[in-house]
């Protein structure tokens, strides 16, 4: 099979990147020291090529209605041109058909940027819910007059909403204590627009589509750039001496961050109230979502915990651990850099408790974890 590859893909040869098949995708897994490269993000600044997830924009008028269908999260949420929502989206029995960034830019604009593994299913799906979606029902005056004791008719016919996959367009991460800054000296003008831009928002620079957002538990940026300008600005922002930072620290990073990995600690099988996701999903509102009688019908049983390995050893995702409330499992496991012991999210019983001592099953030994309070490390330190 021919891996697919990002507009970067050269640049990582040149750097001297070990490559990796990331999901049919060739990408940059370290340029040398996976360790290195996690502490240059926490303690300076790193950028990422993350051109192999896809941006989507989705247009059309009331496509803001539609939207409060499809997604967990409640895009009413959002009132400012450029600012952005974390939410998953669902499947009508609940499981999480992907987690997201949507950003809203007008209303008739909404751009969501979603995972790479699921961008096909997750697009295919926004169209088949986009092809029979119906506006709002009237209301008030106008619902009377369109009554059947009236003599009206009550039709509210197919919204017309576009779905564009921006196959155009790569994106680039720039992560880390002195990632704005640097951003800033690699693109002249884009200080004067980002300086005051607050976390989870964008705004438009010219083609380009600066958030300050992230994967890491850093401050930084997500730069959305036309593919073919994408190697002059990593070059640019290399020159400017942001190193470059390959898929195995991003993994460390994210997981001291407590940030969720789809297909790994959230998928179409689990709820995101078992994921800890229940902050992005809106069930107190009287809207109607995909998935939300499924929720309400079957209360979580589990919940997404932290873990510190208290023994010698490392915890990776799918080993057992041993609760006095029951059976439980890693999701996602690694060694963390900055805390420098072994860390884990692990979904168990909802009876489990900060500060409890649980066992994990490591191989042929039982070993003991802590139950703690995730994230385990942000903004340049270790939290705990």
């Amino acid at each position: 099979m021919t891996l697919k590859t990002t507009p970067l893909n050269a640049a990582h040869r040149a750097m001297g990147a070990k490559m990796v098949d990331f999901g049919g995708w060739d990408m940059p897994v370290n340029y040398g020291s996976q360790i290195d490269e996690h502490h240059q993000v926490r303690n300076d600044v790193g950028m990422f090529d993350v051109c192999h997830m896809r941006v989507v924009d989705i247009k059309g008028a009331d496509v803001r209605i539609f939207l409060r269908y499809l997604l967990a999260n409640n895009v009413d949420k959002l009132t400012l041109p450029g600012k952005a929502l974390y939410s998953a989206m669902l499947l009508e029995n609940g499981g999480v058909i992907d987690d997201l960034i949507v950003y809203f830019m007008n209303e008739d604009w909404f751009r969501i940027v979603v995972n790479a593994g699921t961008a096909d299913k997750d697009i295919a799906w926004m169209k088949k819910q986009a092809a029979g979606f119906k506006g709002p029902l009237p209301t008030g005056e106008a619902a009377v007059a369109l009554s059947p004791a009236s003599g009206g008719k009550l039709d509210r016919g197919n919204m017309p909403i576009s779905i564009i996959s921006r196959d155009d367009l790569a994106m680039i991460a720039v992560q880390g204590p002195n990632a704005r800054a640097k951003v800033w000296e690699a693109l002249p003008g884009s200080r004067e627009l980002t300086e005051k831009l607050i976390p989870f928002s964008a705004v438009e620079m010219g083609t380009m589509f600066i958030a300050r957002t992230g994967y890491t538990g850093e401050d930084g940026f997500e730069i959305m750039i036309p593919a073919k300008a994408a190697p002059f600005f990593w070059a640019t922002l290399a020159e400017s001496g942001v190193k470059p930072i390959g898929l195995g620290a991003r993994d460390t990073l994210r997981l001291e961050a407590g940030m969720n990995l789809y297909g790994q600690d959230m998928d179409e099988s689990v709820s995101p109230l078992e994921s800890g996701l229940a902050w992005t999903v809106d069930l107190t509102s009287p809207r109607d979502f995909i998935g939300k009688t499924a929720l309400l019908a079957n209360p979580p049983v589990n919940k997404l915990a932290g873990l510190v390995l208290l023994d010698r050893g490392v915890l990776r995702g799918h080993q057992k651990v041993h609760t006095p409330h029951g059976e439980g499992e890693i999701t996602s496991g690694s060694f963390s850099p900055t805390l420098e012991k072994s860390i884990a999210l692990a979904r168990v019983p909802k009876e489990v408790a900060i500060g409890d001592t649980v066992q994990v099953a490591i191989r042929d030994k039982i070993l003991n974890a802590q139950v703690v309070k995730y994230p385990f490390a942000r903004n340049g330190k270790g939290l705990l």
